[in-house]
């Protein structure tokens, strides 16, 4: 089988190639990848090269896809996994696979044959060994894309943690009905740890978003109205910490006094650690989310407040395939929607230029369509593209009824009109 992919060969060294993939043996699966959506990880993957824990020394004579937010269809399936899956069937993929004896491979960092940037891909055994192949039923693939992102988020809510007085027992997951701050909060991953605060079996009672974009912010506030928030018990504050004088008594007064119990801290930025320390409450969990690409990034931590306040810290860098499972169950239920995270939509010919240039470029998530040739296009232009370019004029139009947002419509209409690469 033929294939175009997106493939890692060395530092900022990604290239559009052709070639064959090798036939499928017993254990493995044939098949088409639809959607991806680039994450920030792939960019740190794609400057650091062999230097990323994930990815392999030899990726010079042996690269690999990159790419690991991917949804398609399922082709063909070797003998031993044809009682589970079956040809014509959806997949998505949770990329931490979580194996003992190589914790840190991954499809979209480790592998040759499988990853997010690519028309077709065989899938290793290994992978449905893991489980972490999971059927999916949601109406488009993009939903199966960002299901990935979204079990990261799933897990950062399970991984924080609470201690019980007097015992040494770890209670795992938010306070139920807790303070809780989202710390640069209304970028993409924002907008998911909202909806998902919003819409999770276990919820905060009190539900802070900073940031210092206000674009940003007044956009997250259209999406996830506070009136919304309200109607489900919760209050909802969006807050533009550079135009608090006090942004630590302010956020302190928003959680009613006495701090925060769950702080999530969604850039690597020493003063955003910081704040987050300061507004914890006793026994808060600070999680902090977002990965730098500097091994040396530090902040200050108050170990004052760790001996006399029990306050602790966490690092969460994915989901595992729970998290996943329980982010497409969200999903197929309708009980919440990360359509608000894709800003921008290519083709498999814009990812190089995408991933590299990911930090520059603004908005939410790039969402590529790998069977497609298309450069990248914010939503947000597509009706300024649309008037030399009936692709787009027609995009337009469907964005427009869904209230500016990426769609299943969109999509059907995209697939069904687009160049193909």
């Amino acid at each position: 089988m033929r294939t175009k992919a997106v493939r890692l060969y060395g530092k900022n060294d990604l290239r559009l190639e052709e070639f064959d993939l090798p036939a499928i043996g017993e254990g493995d699966i044939l098949a088409k990848v639809v959607s991806d959506s680039i994450c920030m990880s792939s960019y740190k993957a794609a400057v650091q090269g062999k230097d990323h824990k994930r990815v392999p020394d030899d990726i010079d004579v042996n690269p690999i896809i990159i790419g690991h937010e991917f949804c398609g269809e399922i082709l063909e399936v070797g003998p031993k996994w044809r009682s589970k899956f079956r040809p014509g069937g959806k997949f998505a993929i949770q990329p931490a696979l979580s194996r003992k004896e190589d914790p840190y491979s991954a499809p979209g960092y480790s592998f040759t044959t499988v990853g997010g940037n690519t028309t077709h891909v065989v899938i290793p055994s290994i992978i449905m060994e893991c489980g972490c192949l999971l059927d999916y039923d949601c109406e488009a693939y993009f939903y199966g894309s960002l299901a990935e992102p979204m079990s990261c988020i799933v897990g950062a809510f399970h991984a924080s943690y609470h201690t019980v007085e007097g015992r040494y027992d770890h209670v795992m997951g938010i306070v139920p009905g807790g303070a809780m701050a989202l710390l640069a909060g209304a970028g993409p991953m924002g907008l998911g740890f909202i909806d998902y605060a919003l819409h999770a079996d276990v919820r905060p009672k009190v539900l802070v978003v900073t940031d210092i974009d206000q674009a940003r912010l007044d956009r997250a506030a259209t999406i996830f109205p506070t009136s919304l928030a309200k109607v489900l018990g919760i209050s909802l504050t969006y807050v533009n910490t550079a135009e608090v004088g006090d942004p630590k008594a302010h956020l302190i007064g928003l959680a009613g006094g006495e701090g925060f119990d769950d702080v999530f801290v969604l850039a690597p930025v020493r003063p955003v650690v910081e704040l987050g320390d300061s507004i914890m409450r006793r026994d808060g969990c600070l999680n902090f989310f977002a990965g730098p690409t500097d091994p040396n990034f530090s902040a200050m931590f108050n170990f004052y407040n760790v001996h006399y306040g029990a306050t602790h810290i966490v690092g969460t860098s994915g989901g595992n395939k729970d998290d996943m499972i329980e982010s497409v169950r969200l999903m197929e239920a309708g009980r919440i929607n990360p359509t608000p995270m894709v800003t921008h939509v290519g083709g498999l010919d814009s990812v190089v230029e995408t991933t590299l240039g990911l930090p520059k470029i603004p908005g939410g998530k790039k969402l590529v369509y790998n069977n497609v040739s298309m450069r990248l296009t914010a939503i947000a232009d597509f009706a300024e593209e649309g008037r030399k370019d009936p692709l787009f004029a027609g995009l337009d139009e469907i964005t427009r009824r869904h209230n500016g947002l990426w769609s299943a419509e969109a999509e059907r209409y995209l697939l069904a009109n687009a160049k193909p690469i």
